[in-house]
């Protein structure tokens, strides 16, 4: 069987690919635009293609399979996703069968949630490759999770353990997409994130951000916070300490319920570092059981992008492990 697999992030913008070495980090890697609004028959197209591109990378143009960070819910069996946010007029598709027939082959594909494979990869080849077991939260247009044990994802009875960003830590607090009050996601997902900050800096016109964003601060984005904050700016960092309090408060439960006290935080608003890590390290303290709180580290994913890919391949070298 080849030593090479292709490893996919699916995200609602962009599709990232790379090709990878069993053992070893990513040999090559593309990335297209997703056109999700094209519906699932068109990006299952791109993603064909992406893979065809791959394999033609590999030294003897052959791999061991695909593994596709998605998201939405994945079942058991990896290989449909259900619903997933962002992209239109998708339901339940099975990804396995619909590539298979694509490629005319009966190349092994495997389908896990993108923050999963975020999760598999930072315990291989990212920051917590010292870390057997820890949980994974990625921060980008959503607040995704993944639980790690013993370099392994738990996924639960039906695939869908981990998903972090759906805690609530305010009952009567705002709404997250699915209609959660108080989840997470409903303060630090992207979106919801930048809206709570434009509220919170309209009036504060000392603030840096008014000279960053357009007028009455519509496109305000969370890279402009952190510019801001990095620069001194005092409104813009108490804006990120407000949103590491809530990811500490969210995070105490998890550790409390989990008995996993390392967690791994990347994802692009991740970026804001310590901006928002140092308030969630503190806060955290507060919300854990006293025999925890010396075992308890948070830790930033710092290798970016590639991780999910990373995570994503590797779903095909335990596959290709357990089998042998």
């Amino acid at each position: 069987m080849s030593e090479y697999a292709v490893g996919i992030d699916l995200g609602g913008t962009n599709l990232k690919a790379c090709l990878v070495k069993d053992g070893d980090r990513l040999v090559h890697q593309t990335s297209r635009t997703t056109e999700a609004e094209q519906g699932p028959d068109h990006v299952l197209d791109r993603i064909a293609e992406a893979i065809e591109d791959l394999r033609g990378q590999s030294p003897d143009g052959t791999i061991a399979g695909v593994g596709i960070g998605a998201p939405g819910n994945i079942d058991l069996a990896q290989r449909t996703v259900s619903y997933p946010p962002n992209f239109p007029n998708w339901d339940v598709v099975d990804m396995r069968s619909a590539l298979q027939e694509r490629l005319q082959d009966d190349l092994l594909v495997i389908v896990e949630n993108d923050a999963n494979c975020a999760g598999l990869g930072s315990a291989h080849y990212g920051i917590a490759v010292d870390h057997d077991s820890f949980i994974m939260v990625t921060l980008g247009t959503g607040v995704g999770g993944a639980i790690i044990y013993q370099n392994k994802i738990f996924r639960g009875a039906t695939g869908a353990a981990g998903e972090i960003g759906h805690i609530s830590i305010d009952y009567e607090g705002p709404v997250d997409r699915w209609g959660i009050a108080g989840a997470i996601e409903a303060y630090l997902g992207q979106h919801f994130l930048s809206r709570h900050a434009r509220y919170r800096l309209l009036t504060r016109y000392e603030s840096k951000v008014h000279d960053m964003a357009k007028d009455d601060l519509e496109d305000i984005s969370p890279r402009m916070l952190y510019d801001a904050a990095k620069a001194g700016d005092g409104p813009a960092q108490e804006m990120l300490a407000w949103a590491g309090h809530k990811l500490g408060c969210m995070l105490g439960s998890a550790i409390n319920l989990l008995d996993l006290a390392t967690v791994v935080v990347g994802g692009g608003v991740s970026g804001a570092g310590d901006f928002i890590l140092d308030p969630a390290r503190e806060t955290v303290m507060r919300y854990v059981m006293p025999g925890v709180r010396d075992r308890v580290q948070i830790i930033r994913e710092t290798t970016g992008n590639e991780v999910g890919m990373l995570g994503a391949a590797h779903l095909i070298f335990q596959h290709k492990a357990q089998a042998a």
